[in-house]
């Protein structure tokens, strides 16, 4: 089956063809859906695990580096994906995609060709709907030598400044301004690379910087840069297209700035945030699961910290096999770091976990400073958490209770979905529109392996 998008740049949302003919898939339209899940079902068998959404929305602004083709694979189908492509549209990128609409670790491929900018600005209405929508802005100052982009918007999590990205990018050279809600960034003359030190780290940042320097003249060193397997994803692509990068990995990344890009080829890694998920979701519910394409590497931290709770993973030849050790989970302490510690887009779904372990739970939050809006809703179900500033006390309690709750952000939803897959009785997750920016097709991956759980579609 081919897919491609088609774009009329007058409306740039994309609408997704299919050349069976079939219906442009609704999980991509704005929606008010809701799930319903009936708990107390193990989950057994096979859940593929699709391409990485933090990495594959870096992995398609840096098209923008290029007049060539950039094909990526493995490329998950959400949200998020289709406002990227739309924000690509309007900037003159063409869109093709190839593949099956399963989902799933073999995912899809994407072709994307800048042979032409068209527009250096990112609007209001686009970027508003994705943080990550930021990311082009690096890209279009080094190849055109000016952007125009919107503030971004995205989840209520905190405030996540924009501010170490465009001091980077005048430490590159750029003359950065403010004006009514954009950024307005220039460099008639060029990029010209510098040693930029992050007060603290970004991985947005480390992107976008990464980006930009690779069309910058000489050599630009980020210190303090992000470690994570995102990174990497992004630097091995980006050398793939002729740039010269050292250290992704590190806390210190070399770039040599190149005077042009090529095409390239890249598979995007499986996601390490739906890996986490779903094991959490098998061990919430006492299940047996292989997670096939998932990498034991990119989730390292997290499973040395199941281990002290009870719940046992394993490296397979097709994946992750994960299981509950021997009887209840016991409460764990946990602090939400940057990679390699545990991940903060973990921490909500680490929170529902612990809801019906044995004994007690603290999990401190050390990232984003209003993240922990999931609090409530999880207590309408009957757990038992006490917030003190960035420490939330968990006492596990026998049984969860289903009930209508309200997602307040992408990963808050999913630990919602994780609850309700072990309470007793019917769950409602409303706003599930959450979901859909970063996970493929939930509700069928986890109904496949034995969840009472549907969709009601938005009437």
């Amino acid at each position: 089956m081919k897919l491609r998008y088609m774009f009329d740049y007058a409306v740039p949302a994309p609408t997704l063809f299919c050349d069976s003919g079939a219906e442009p898939d609704a999980r991509l339209q704005p929606s008010m859906d809701k799930i319903r899940i009936r708990g107390g079902r193990p989950l057994r068998g096979t859940l593929p695990i699709s391409g990485a959404k933090n990495a594959t929305l870096p992995l398609m602004a840096a098209a923008l580096l290029t007049d060539e083709t950039l094909t990526l694979a493995n490329v998950p189908h959400l949200a998020d994906t289709a406002t990227m492509a739309s924000l690509l549209a309007q900037h003159g990128v063409s869109v093709g995609i190839d593949g099956a609409t399963g989902g799933g670790h073999t995912g899809r491929v994407m072709s994307l060709k800048a042979d032409r900018i068209v527009s250096t600005t990112a609007p209001y209405d686009l970027v508003r709907k994705m943080r990550a929508s930021v990311l082009v802005l690096g890209p279009l100052v080094a190849r055109e030598g000016q952007a125009r982009v919107s503030l971004p918007g995205g989840c209520s999590i905190g405030t996540r400044p924009v501010d170490l990205h465009l001091k980077g990018l005048e430490r590159l050279g750029a003359r950065v301004e403010l004006t009514n809600g954009y950024i307005e960034a220039t460099a008639p003359g060029g990029l010209t690379g510098a040693e930029v030190v992050f007060p603290f780290v970004s991985v947005g940042a480390t992107e976008n910087l990464m980006m930009a320097a690779c069309l910058a003249k000489g050599e630009t060193t980020l210190v303090n840069a992000a470690r994570e397997p995102e990174i990497v994803d992004l630097a091995q692509c980006l050398a793939a297209m002729g740039a010269e990068i050292e250290g992704a990995g590190t806390d210190r990344i070399r770039i040599r700035g190149r005077d042009r890009l090529g095409g390239a080829e890249h598979t995007v890694i499986p996601d390490r945030i739906e890996t986490g998920t779903y094991m959490m979701a098998v061990a919430i519910t006492d299940g047996d699961v292989e997670l096939l394409g998932a990498r034991l590497d990119l989730v390292a931290a997290v499973a040395d910290a199941l281990a002290p709770a009870g719940v046992t993973v394993r490296q397979t030849e097709r994946g992750l096999h994960v299981r509950r050790t021997n009887g209840r989970l016991t409460g764990i302490d946990v602090m939400t770091e940057p990679y390699p510690g545990f991940p903060t887009d973990l921490q909500a779904q680490l929170m529902a976990l612990m809801t019906t372990a044995g004994g007690a739970a603290m999990i401190t939050e050390t990232i984003f400073e209003n993240r922990f809006m999931h609090v409530p809703e999880l207590m309408r179900m009957g757990a038992n958490i006490n917030v003190h500033q960035a420490t939330a006390l968990v006492r596990g309690v026998p049984k969860l209770t289903g009930a209508p709750v309200m997602a307040t952000d992408l990963r808050a939803s999913v630990s919602l979905v994780l609850a309700g897959l072990a309470a007793e009785g019917e769950t409602i997750v409303n706003r599930v529109y959450h979901l859909d920016r970063g996970y493929e097709r939930v509700e069928e991956k986890l109904a496949a392996c034995g969840a009472e759980m549907e969709r009601i579609r938005d009437s």
